[in-house]
């Protein structure tokens, strides 16, 4: 009879289970550390991103290997050699070239499985021919927090050491428009305003263009400056917010997106929003009448943040190789249209 307290050892086919384990355990190990001797992780492959035609140019940028290193971004290969099409792991197309037909999809070359990437930065409601793309891209490159690829216009950081003083202010509200457009709706926000409220107002629109320099000095001696985006859409945030006005030290006055896309990208009290007012002759009596201490609570967040300005598209397609690894494979966009517009 069996001793009740006995166990008896364990089976041939118990210890082939342990060793399997065993094995199974080795091997992933083995890959975790790379399979590297001494266990050092193996190297990661560089990854190559063909830009196919250049943004807003007729010849790319130089492009040194070190190009995305210089932003932060390691074994990223930017090139615009168009013989690499076969072996690049991923593409990028700039609308505005597809849309003026400047350059043209290599569908027939295209090899199989090749992540395509669509970018702009242009809002939708400058943007046509959307409908012909239909299950071509794989992934998006734009300033929607939505995007495969997210690249805004601007973004807060932290800030070491203590903030830059104030410029000193000399005007209420400064504007720097080029297409002045009555049609729009910041133009017609403006001529509202204007009966109530003292704008300057720059640029190529009335006569009065600023140069690259020109244009943070000229700003940074208004209280305010209009940040009124030309079409209003979703996330649709520009340099008009980043650069004219924060960066240069002016409280924008924004005209875009809901004040909840501002806050997810920007302190509350680092802006004033147009739709909190009822009318423009309202919006115009807050500015006007703001008092000293209240102004200065609007720059607040300068005590932790700094602007960070992203203009440079080298920048913007090093990000591909950024969020390579977690870029969702096989997905296609079969109405790029209706994601755009939404």
């Amino acid at each position: 009879m069996q001793n009740a307290g006995f166990s008896p050892a364990p089976s041939l086919r118990a210890l082939g289970g342990l060793a399997v384990a065993a094995l199974l355990s080795a091997v992933w190990l083995w890959w975790r550390l790379g399979a590297a001797p001494g266990g050092a992780p193996a190297p990661q492959p560089t990854i190559t991103i063909l830009v196919w035609h250049w943004p807003f140019a007729s010849q790319p940028p130089e492009l040194p290997g070190d190009t995305c290193a210089r932003y932060g971004v390691a074994r990223c290969h930017l090139t615009a050699n168009r013989s690499l099409l076969a072996g690049a792991d991923a593409v990028v197309f700039h609308h505005r070239e597809l849309q003026t037909q400047r350059a043209r999809l290599p569908l027939a070359e295209r090899p199989r499985g090749q992540p395509w990437v669509w970018a702009s930065m242009e809002s939708p409601s400058h943007t046509r021919g959307l409908g012909r793309l239909r299950g071509v891209f794989n992934w998006v490159l734009s300033y929607r927090r939505d995007s495969d690829i997210f690249v805004p216009y601007g973004r807060l950081e932290p800030r070491e050491g203590p903030p830059p003083p104030l410029p000193a202010k000399r005007g209420v509200a400064a504007w720097v428009i080029s297409n002045f457009q009555k049609r729009q709706r910041r133009v017609q926000l403006y001529q509202q305003l204007a009966p109530h409220l003292r704008v300057d107002v720059f640029g190529r629109a009335v006569g009065q263009p600023l140069c690259a320099d020109c244009l943070l000095r000229a700003v940074a001696r208004y209280r305010f400056y209009l940040s009124f985006e030309n079409s209003e859409h979703r996330d649709y945030i520009t340099e008009k917010f980043w650069r004219n006005a924060l960066s240069a030290g002016a409280v924008p006055v924004v005209l875009g997106p809901p004040r909840a896309a501002y806050e997810a990208v920007a302190p509350p009290d680092a802006f004033v929003h147009v739709d909190d007012f009822g009318s423009a002759r309202e919006l115009a009596a807050f500015l006007a009448g703001m008092n000293e201490s209240c102004y200065r609570r609007y720059f607040a967040w300068r005590d932790r943040f700094r602007v960070r300005l992203f203009s440079d598209w080298r920048e913007r397609f090093c990000a591909i190789c950024a969020r390579f690894p977690q870029l969702p494979r096989g997905q296609v966009y079969q109405d790029l249209e209706g994601w755009f517009q939404a």
